[in-house]
């Protein structure tokens, strides 16, 4: 395997390499950050319904049992 080693910095981001650097289309890459503490990064989001014209498929109704119906 050969291996090309470029400088680059992150900025907004996007990997911004020093130099003009030309890779073909769909180019395996391997990213190694120096220097730098790992910081996790997760974004944790309320689920959203993906029709919400739809909510009303989702009502419930709540009824109270008998006494006769937990014997």
């Amino acid at each position: 395997m050969k291996v090309a080693t470029y400088e680059a910095v992150v900025e907004n981001g996007q990997i911004k390499f020093s130099e003009p650097v030309r890779l073909p289309e769909r180019a395996k890459v391997y990213v190694v950050v120096t220097g730098v503490e790992e910081v996790p990064c997760f974004h944790v989001v309320s689920p959203r319904l993906a029709q919400p014209g739809r909510a009303d498929d989702f009502a419930k109704e709540v009824m109270e049992e008998s006494e006769d119906a937990r014997l």
